[in-house]
Formats: structure tokens, sequence, C-alpha cells
């Protein structure tokens, strides 16, 4: 199939939006301490700088989805990266918490509107198989370098420049990748006729999802018996009920639910649930064993996490080799049994008075099966879905990526600080270490949801039908 003229410079864009979002995900845990100190946040709101996020990325998701299907890839991409730029620089500027966890909130509305709309660009644009994977490969390495590299970023900018600094880095960052991609993506095409949007699905699933994020992530601090997160969860579950009513009713769903058919997209909701509840995890604990158990500074915290910088980017590419030579099934149970390992073997190296050497092995396993795995599971969740869809299988799988980070990094707080009221120090040590070995058990969770997808032989077989997939951008 010929390759689309400009898909160089198209996948270079792609792959730094990706390292835009990711960057700015793992950014501001490390000046944590700073932005409470310096904003009024207390012990207990501090976490919403992470959790306004987390909530309006999962709740919308879905909706960026749909739009990036129905009004245009470019045109959700730059609406996407302008929300980024702005918010970014409102929350620099914030002198209170409220104004700063709204600015939170607006991007994780921006990420949620990117992510789909980058994925769709990719995934009509390459075609599937040996060409998509290798686009994946280079912005699941993108990825990696940016979750690892906003660790370090934010640790020196928040030494140097104060806490502010982390937020307007990404001004310049996304503002000018906007203007980039007038140049680089082709234009939208116009509507398509007699494709409606599902109001009605889009209220009920962000409300919903929106609702479910948040109970999650609340559940913690307040009590999984307290009034708000009762009210939050039933409230989500009623919401997302009515929303699957509603899509098997309506003539233009948000979500086609045939879209459950399709095993390999269903299996990679499930493996992404998995994914971000114990390798997303990872950037949390790390911080606090760092910082909390050890008192690394924000510098020194930012530059621990290099390795794992550039063991991703190396995952990243064995992802596109594996997959080339053993399918997506095997090279996502090798990434997440190699990061199971990790995870282990970092929980034994943790300890009250050990040196950062004894981490750097649970470092390595953890970052490569993290670049392994995430390449892979992102093209199981593209496999076999009509150019039209794209936008939506690629929120799919991102909402339930979502929500598992959010179940479980409350799992595993409860289990680290199960037993402990006020502990510092390194009386965290412990509960850090089990939570570690709770993490490395329920990535095996993963491996067996990974194991129903086809055997590499089958989907062989199906690669000439797979050679009619649209590949280039409608």
């Amino acid at each position: 199939m010929p390759k689309q003229r400009g898909t160089g410079a198209l996948l270079a864009l792609l792959a730094f939006a990706q390292f835009i979002s990711a960057v700015d995900y793992n950014i501001v845990y490390v000046a944590l301490p700073e932005i409470g100190d310096a904003v009024g946040f207390d012990a207990h709101s501090l976490q919403w700088v992470i959790s306004a996020y987390a909530v309006a990325f999962g709740g919308f998701l879905l909706l960026g989805g749909r739009a990036a299907d129905l009004l245009g890839h470019r045109r959700m991409f730059t609406t996407a990266l302008v929300l980024y730029g702005l918010s970014s620089l409102a929350g620099g500027l914030a002198e209170d918490p409220g104004p700063l966890v709204a600015a939170r909130a607006v991007q994780g509305l921006g990420g949620a509107l990117l992510l789909p709309a980058t994925l769709s660009l990719i995934n009509t644009t390459f075609a599937e198989g040996a060409e998509r994977n290798r686009a994946l490969a280079a912005w699941g390495g993108a990825g990696a370098v940016g979750l690892a590299l906003g660790s370090l970023l934010g640790g020196v900018l928040t030494n140097y420049l104060g806490w502010e600094s982390v937020f307007f880095v990404n001004v310049p960052l996304a503002l000018g990748a906007t203007a980039v991609a007038f140049g680089v993506i082709p234009k939208d095409p116009p509507r398509e006729r007699g494709r409606g949007f599902d109001l009605a699905g889009a209220l009920t699933a962000t409300v919903g999802f929106s609702a479910l994020v948040f109970g999650l992530v609340q559940g913690p601090e307040a009590g999984w018996g307290s009034a708000q997160t009762l009210v939050a969860l039933a409230g989500s579950a009623l919401l997302i009920g009515a929303f699957l009513a509603i899509e098997a009713r309506t003539a233009h769903p948000l979500m086609p639910l045939r879209l459950f058919r399709n095993r390999s997209l269903v299996t990679a909701m499930g493996v992404t649930f998995v994914f971000m509840g114990t390798f997303g995890s990872q950037y949390y604990f790390f911080t606090v064993y760092l910082q909390n158990a050890h008192h690394y500074s924000a510098m020194a915290t930012g530059l621990a996490f290099l390795p794992s910088a550039l063991m991703g980017m190396a995952g990243s590419r064995v992802s596109e080799r594996l997959l080339a030579a053993t399918g997506v099934r095997n090279t996502i149970v090798i990434g997440l049994l190699l990061g199971a390992a990790g995870m282990t073997l970092l929980a034994l190296a943790m300890s009250p008075s050990g040196g950062y050497p004894a981490l750097l092995p649970g470092i390595v396993a953890i970052s490569l099966g993290q670049g392994i795995a995430w390449t892979a599971m992102f093209a199981a969740a593209a496999t076999g879905v009509d150019a039209r869809h794209q936008g939506i299988a690629s929120a799919m799988a991102s909402t339930t990526q979502q929500i598992g980070g959010a179940v479980g990094l409350a799992v595993l707080i409860a289990v680290a600080t199960s037993g402990l009221d006020t502990a510092t120090g390194p009386a965290l040590v412990p509960g850090l270490r089990t939570a570690g070995f709770t993490a490395a058990a329920l990535t095996l969770a993963g491996v067996a949801i990974a194991l129903t997808l086809r055997r590499p032989a089958r989907q062989t077989a199906a690669r000439p039908t797979e050679a009619k997939t649209p590949a280039r951008v409608p």
C-alpha cells in the first residue's frame, strides 16, 4: 500500500503530543510538596492536584473519542492542545487551591480530547500490521520518555524556578505544536451526512464516568463508607447503566455496542485496566519512597527517574520487533511478566537504609515491560476496527485505563497504609514493599486477560483481510 506523503512529519508531531501529555501527567508529582506549601493545600486536599486531572480525563474520554470521529481529527487535536496550553498558564498563575484544581481539571479535559484524536490519526494513517506497529512504537516511546522525563524536568524546574514553572513549561510546547499541526495534519473533510451526535449518551457517559473516577479517588481519603463516596459510586452506576441503555436504542450511538464483539478491543480494554492500576501506580510509590522515606530533594527525585526514561524508550523499540516476531498476544504477555518481575525486585530492594543502586534492577525491568506492553495493548485496541470508529475505540481502551489507574492506586494506597496513621520516613517502607508485591501479583491478572487473544498463527492468517483497513486520513 502506498505510504501517504508527509507521514514522517505527522508521526513526529503525534509523538510530540504524546510526549507533552506524558510529561504533564508526571511533572506535577515531584512538585507536590512545594505546591502544597505555597498555594495552601492541606494534607487531605493536596491529592486533588492529581485527582482533578484524573477525574476529567476519565470522564470525558468517550466524548473526546466520538468528537474526533465526527468533528474531525485535526480540529479536535488542535482544540485539545490549546486547552492544554491555556489551562497550564492558568495553573501557574493560580494563588489559591480552587483555581489550581480547576486548571488541572481543564488539563484533564484537554487530555481526553487529545489522546483519541492522536490515536485516530495514527490508526487511520498507517496500515494495520507492521507499519502501524512502527508508528505506535514511536508514539509509545515518546510517552515513556515523557513520563520519566516529566519527573526529571519537574525536579529541575521546581528546584531552580519554583513550582509554577512545571505548569508554564507546557504553554510554549502545546501552543507551538498547535501551530505546527495546521501545516502537517490534513484538513478535516466535510462532516459526513447522516451521522448524528448522541447528546443523551454523551451526557450520561461523561457524568457517569466522571462520578465513577471521583468516587474511586475520593474513597481512600473520605472513606469507602462515606456519604460522598457512596453517592458518587451509586450515581455512576445508575448513569452508566442509563448510558448503555441509550446506546442500545439510539440510531447514532456515542459508543456503538457492536464494538464489544471485537475480541481484540475488549481484551485490550481489560489489559489497559490492569496495566494502569499496576504499572501506573509505580510512579506514585517510587516518589513517596524517595521523598518521604529517604528525604530526596525534588531535583534528586527527578534524576532518579532518568533510567526509567531510557528503558521505556528501549522497551517501545523492543515491542515493535516482538510484535512482528511473536504477535500482539505474546508481546503483551512478555511486557506484563517483565513488569511483574520488576515490581517484585523493586519491592525487595526497598529498605529503610538501602541505596539507589539496589533499586536499578527493578526500575529497568518495570520500564522495559512498560514500553513493551504499552505499544502492544494499543495495537490490540485498534485491530479490526473500522476507520470511522477508531476514535471511540481508542477512547474505550483509554477509559478503562484511567478507571484502572484510579482503582489500582486506591487499592495499593490502602495496602501501603494498612495499620498506619501518621507514619513517615522509614516507617513507610514495609507498607510500600507490600504494595509493590501486591501490584506484581495483580499484573498477573493482566497476563490471564491477554491470553484470551487469538494465537499468533491465527492472526497471521488474518493479515490479508487486515490489509483492507483504510490507511489514509479521510
